[in-house]
């Protein structure tokens, strides 16, 4: 039910307008003066004000103004017992929904009243949505609490302030677009555009029109100018998934880019500037990729300037329940059903998993189960036929724990090595181990 503040030092006026506006289904308060008003206003949740113009303690015109800047999800209809062209115009610039007369507009009062109600909530409905998109793109929607993604967190927080190229690497499926959407968010751009492409999904002229776009003429087809997402990313972000696969020649004007600040659109000789910030991912070893001539090394140096090595699923087992967990109320609330845990043998045994598809494939796994399941808990019988094989051949002995020794001892290897982003020396120095025993465990352990 909708608020109503009737602001008013007329008693009579105000008893009679609330009677009648309570008669259509809404809560109505009333306040005598500009002052009893804004405490009003304080204490409830008012929707639209129907306010006197002509108050004891001030001006409803320029009461408006003051609601209006510190609530301005509020919206005022202005009542004045004699219309002044003057004071109308200023009510609507200081953001009056509507300036009425009283009793020859007093038919006007509900319909504007439900029209007012009308803008209120789909005001509300914006900010609702806005504040579910900066929760998803948000450090705070990265769900863990492993020592391996707070360390990857806390890189991410440090360098989003700064305009720095931001090159993000790890596995297929880690969240490397959800650490650049929180990026974004926590930086300086975070009230313009933030778009995403995946240079692995486009041919080589499909991927250099999306990126830079194309003037009218430019191919067969081409019958007006287009923008490309580096132009429409202007003065935001730009995240450039799977780097890795992006052909040689759009390597070299992407370089252009990020040198210049400039580009060339297909078919066009003048050149568009633009101000973007770019972020980008790869699951390559870039290094490797520009010893073999497939990366360019200047691109390289300029993307990488600040890296952030995100976990596998494999280095972070402890966050496995939390992730399930969230994936299951995601999933249970697309589909109505009414399941509210997971049982501890299906948790144990998401453990023993390699998790070649990290997250991604969790989430994937989660929501196999709820579509499956039709009682109140996740249980083995749901997971694919793979992972219950785990589960026998746990039982029989043929299979590792998580928390035995050998694997303790390769997680804890691979949290050293992403620490020392893979300096090896640095590495056995920090666990107190030759280089060659290194190397040799790295081999046994099959460490990437």
């Amino acid at each position: 039910m909708k608020n109503i503040l009737i602001i008013d030092d007329e008693e009579k006026l105000r008893n009679l307008l609330s009677r009648i506006i309570s008669l259509e289904g809404f809560n109505v308060f009333q306040a005598s003066d500009c002052r009893s008003a804004l405490k009003k206003i304080e204490q409830t949740d008012v929707d639209v004000v129907l306010c006197d113009v002509k108050l004891p303690d001030g001006n409803g015109v320029e009461l408006t103004r003051v609601i209006k800047d510190k609530y301005p999800q509020i919206e005022v209809i202005l009542l004045t017992a004699y219309g002044n062209i003057a004071d109308g115009v200023q009510a609507i610039k200081n953001g009056a929904f509507d300036y009425i007369t009283k009793g020859d507009d007093n038919n006007k009062i509900i319909p504007l009243l439900n029209k007012a109600i009308e803008k209120v909530t789909l005001a509300k409905r914006v900010i609702q949505l806005e504040k579910q998109l900066h929760n998803r793109q948000s450090f705070d929607s990265i769900i863990g609490k492993s020592k391996s993604i707070l360390s990857s967190i806390e890189a991410a927080k440090k360098v989003a302030s700064s305009d720095a190229s931001v090159l993000l690497t790890g596995e297929t499926g880690t969240g490397k677009e959800v650490f650049a959407g929180a990026i974004h968010n926590a930086s300086k751009r975070n009230k313009q555009n933030f778009i995403a492409v995946n240079c692995s999904a486009f041919s080589k002229e499909l991927l250099e029109n999306e990126l830079f776009g194309h003037k009218a003429g430019a191919f067969t087809g081409a019958l007006r100018d287009s923008k490309g997402i580096f132009e429409e990313a202007n003065n935001g972000s730009i995240f450039l998934d799977e780097i890795g696969e992006m052909p040689p020649d759009l390597q070299a004007k992407l370089l252009r880019v990020l040198e210049t600040g400039e580009f060339l659109k297909v078919g066009d000789s003048k050149p568009t500037r633009v101000n973007v910030r770019v972020i980008a991912a790869t699951n390559k070893d870039l290094i490797k990729e520009v010893e073999v001539k497939n990366f360019r090394e200047d691109l390289y140096y300029r993307i990488a300037v600040f890296q952030i090595a995100l976990p596998s699923l494999k280095e972070r087992i402890a966050d496995i329940e939390e992730l399930s967990l969230y994936f299951l109320k995601m999933f249970t609330h697309k589909t109505n059903k009414k399941i509210i845990e997971i049982s501890r043998d299906y948790i144990e045994i998401l453990k023993l998993h390699s998790w070649n598809g990290n997250i991604r494939e969790l989430k994937n796994i989660i929501e196999r189960s709820v579509i499956l399941t039709d009682g109140s808990e996740l249980t083995v019988d749901s997971l694919p036929v793979e992972l219950q094989k785990l589960n026998t051949d746990k039982s029989k002995g043929k299979f590792l724990s998580a928390f035995d020794l050998a694997s303790a001892e390769k997680i804890h290897i691979q949290k050293v090595l992403n620490y020392t982003n893979g300096n090896k020396t640095k590495t056995a120095e920090l666990l107190g181990i030759a280089l060659t025993t290194l190397y040799r465990k790295i081999e046994d352990y099959q460490i990437k």
